[in-house]
Parts: structure tokens; C-alpha cells; sequence
């Protein structure tokens, strides 16, 4: 029996990965690297790296503060790498129309009931709840991985990002 090693990925070090079959066609495959998506963004740029029908999953460079977003539906964000903090509010009205797929970014912060803060590391998870507008912020660089729904925030770079057998 091999035996083998978990390395854990940061921004910071990261290995580029590849694509490694076992009993199908390689072709049939594509792979990205978190990280290494990240390590390109922009700030708070919310890149698609998987996707399943409508849903899907957005890496984003955690770097200072970001805009403010809402959306009509639950979404779930892990840290992957350093620190980030998470600032809720309750509008004092809708500021998503209802049925909007995915984030929307907000002009401003709204006005509001103030829920709280979420401070996440390394490998914490925490809800964003339907209809609550947040902010998140970084002060070194982090990584954030998103499950949402693809919407108007989802910025899409997949043949940038992915790499298959030919790559």
C-alpha cells in the first residue's frame, strides 16, 4: 500500500495540481486550483471555479473591505485561508427583487437592524440568511469560498482557470 500525504493549500503556497484519472478518459475532466484562482482575483472578485446547473460554487480574494451584497435565497461561505470578518444587517426593506438568482452587489451599505459579526479562520463555515445584506472584510489577504446560486455577482473565467489534459 503507497503512502501518501495531505499537503493543505494557502494563498501563499499552493501546488498548480492537475488531472489525474484513474479509469476513464482524462479529456472527460477539468481542474482548477482554488488558490491559485484567488491569487489572480481582484479583490472581492467572486470567480465560478464549479458549477451544477444554477448553483455554484465562487472563490474570492478576501482583501480589505468589500461591497455590500444581499440575496433572495441562503448562502454558505468557508474560509479557506486567513482571516475574514462578516458584518450583518437586516434591511429596514427588500433590497433583492424576490426570485433573484445569486448575490447582488449593493450600491451602499442599507440601512438597518445591525445582526452582528462573524469572525472566520481557516476552515470555518457560517451562513449568510435570505434577504440579510453583508459586507466582508480582510486585513491580510484571505480566501473565501462561496455556495450560492450564479447571479449578477458571479463573474465566470472558466477557460482562464480550468485546466485539462491538453493544459
Amino acid at each position: 500500500m503507497s503512502d501518501y500525504q495531505t499537503n493543505f493549500g494557502s494563498l501563499n503556497h499552493f501546488q498548480k495540481g492537475g488531472v489525474q484519472a484513474i479509469a476513464d478518459d482524462p479529456k472527460n475532466y477539468a481542474f482548477s486550483n482554488i488558490f491559485e484562482v484567488a491569487s489572480h482575483a481582484a479583490p472581492f472578485e467572486r470567480i465560478a471555479v464549479a458549477q451544477n446547473f444554477e448553483y455554484v460554487v465562487e472563490v474570492s480574494r478576501a482583501e480589505g473591505r468589500s461591497p455590500w451584497y444581499s440575496a433572495d435565497h441562503d448562502e454558505m461561505v468557508i474560509c479557506m485561508d486567513g482571516v475574514v470578518e462578516i458584518n450583518l444587517v437586516q434591511p429596514d426593506a427588500a433590497i433583492v427583487a424576490a426570485g433573484t438568482q445569486g448575490a447582488v452587489q449593493l450600491k451602499t451599505q442599507p440601512s438597518g437592524r445591525k445582526m452582528g459579526r462573524i469572525v472566520l479562520g481557516r476552515g470555518h463555515m457560517a451562513l449568510l440568511p435570505k434577504s440579510a445584506a453583508y459586507g466582508f472584510q480582510a486585513e491580510k489577504p484571505s480566501v473565501l469560498m462561496i455556495q450560492t446560486l450564479k447571479g449578477a455577482a458571479t463573474v465566470e473565467k472558466w477557460a482562464d482557470i480550468c485546466q485539462t489534459t491538453s493544459s
